[in-house]
């Protein structure tokens, strides 16, 4: 079995390792959206809320990816920061 950042996120919680189980399938795909997506963006980046948009996916589903992209050394924080959806400013990623 892989593990994080090659495998989903999860708790030890019954919930939670379900959820990781039903994601599995599609991980890499999703990976490989959210990369395109950053890479294509250039030195602009994106937001993980911008991620998701462009994707027209919901953020809880795109946002972990941007952290497991980080771990494997795919993408990177720009120092920039964008306000999110809640005001808060966020990491805008970059394609390494």
């Amino acid at each position: 079995m892989s593990l994080y950042p090659d495998a989903p996120g999860r708790q030890n919680v019954d919930t939670s390792i379900a959820a990781a189980e039903a994601l599995v399938p599609s991980l890499g795909r999703l990976q490989r959206l959210a990369r395109t997506s950053i890479c294509n963006a250039g030195a602009r980046g994106l937001t993980a809320d911008e991620l998701a948009a462009r994707l027209g996916m919901e953020r809880w589903s795109i946002r972990p990816r941007t952290s497991e992209l980080c771990l494997k050394g795919l993408i990177r924080d720009s120092g920039q920061r964008r306000p999110n959806c809640s005001g808060k400013m966020a990491i805008v990623w970059v394609a390494i």
